[in-house]
Formats: C-alpha cells, sequence, structure tokens
C-alpha cells in the first residue's frame, strides 16, 4: 500500500455546513489537495498550534501529549486509512521502547496531536485518488462572473465534464473546497457509468 505524505495547506471555515471547517491537506511532492470537514473545537486546536500559541489551559490534545510524554511514548506518524461515506479514518502510530501501537482516530483529533509531536501526516494513494482534487495553478480568469453563477448550484447535472473540471478549478483557486468535492463527486459518477 502507497502511503502519501501530506502538508496542512490551510484551514477555512465551511460554506456549507454551520459550525464546521474545512481542514485542507495537500501533497507534498504533487499537486491533490484533500479537503476534510472538522468540527470547531478540533478547528480551534490545529489553528493554534499552526500559529504556535500557547493556550493558557492545556486542551485535550496538549493534555494528549503530556501523558504520552510522561509515559515515554512518541508519536511516529499519522496514517488516514479508510475513507467511508465520507468520513475519513485515521490511525496514530506510536512507540514506547520496541512495541509499536497503533490508536484508531478521528482525522482531525489524530491531525491536531501529529501537529504537537512534529510527526508525519501520510494517506493512502487510494484514498487521495477517491477524495482528492486536482489543484491547477495555471487557471484562467475568464468567465469568472459565469462559473461563480454555476458554482452556487449544488445541480451541476446540465454542464459537461470540460465545464465541471474548470469551475472545479476555479472553485479550488478560490479555496472553496466544498463546491470543488461536490463538482469531483459529479465527475466521477460520470466516469463510473
Amino acid at each position: 500500500m502507497k502511503k502519501i505524505r501530506l502538508k496542512i495547506a490551510g484551514l477555512s471555515y465551511s460554506q456549507t455546513r454551520h459550525g464546521a471547517y474545512a481542514l485542507i491537506l495537500e501533497e507534498e511532492s504533487g499537486n491533490r489537495r484533500l479537503p476534510v470537514i472538522i468540527g470547531t473545537s478540533e478547528a480551534q486546536s490545529i489553528a493554534i498550534q499552526l500559529e504556535g500559541l500557547k493556550p493558557f489551559r492545556p486542551l485535550t490534545h496538549d493534555l494528549f501529549v503530556s501523558m504520552a510524554n510522561s509515559f515515554h511514548i512518541t508519536v511516529t506518524e499519522v496514517n488516514i486509512v479508510k475513507l467511508e461515506e465520507g468520513i475519513f479514518y485515521s490511525e496514530i502510530i506510536c512507540k514506547r521502547e520496541l512495541a509499536k501501537i497503533k490508536i484508531d482516530s478521528r482525522t482531525s483529533d489524530a491531525i491536531s496531536i501529529a501537529l504537537r509531536f512534529n510527526a508525519p501526516i501520510f494517506v493512502t494513494e487510494e484514498i487521495i485518488e477517491k477524495a482528492g482534487i486536482l489543484f491547477n495553478e495555471d487557471i484562467g480568469e475568464s468567465d469568472t462572473e459565469n462559473s461563480e453563477k454555476k458554482q452556487k448550484s449544488d445541480n451541476f447535472e446540465d454542464y459537461s465534464v470540460k465545464e465541471l473540471q474548470k469551475i472545479m478549478d476555479e472553485a479550488v483557486e478560490k479555496e472553496d473546497y466544498e463546491t470543488a468535492s461536490k463538482i469531483r463527486d459529479e465527475i466521477k459518477k460520470r466516469k463510473e457509468k
């Protein structure tokens, strides 16, 4: 099973789910991005770590780090191992002396902990192929107003695959990953027919 290393590209407020955030992961050596919808508290925990801030009292993920350090446990990596019905599943790989332990985790928690341990984050090729969005830096700006109208509609059936690809590329450029994900799903649905 080929693993692809990811880095955090950004964190933004979800435009379609109230109280949720989109955590954007991207390949370290590629141009695919993986949007993961996470909750407010997980987004806060990740943002605090990314910004290098120190909360007044330890957050849950900080408590995990303190406990792990107390018992001489290190986190060596985080793996996103499964995608089922739009939900990502992850494992935290820990090491204590010679023992290697896998801990089942929500992806948002696993990533927050990985940040605190400076541990790498990986995803399988299969998952990034299924849920990743190709990021194209050479997107033209023509027809932007027209494509914005198209993006606001969740009904993409009236557009060709080529038009959908262009709309998806523009959505990615604007960091509207949820719209891009919906378009990606529509393109995949058509290709499966």
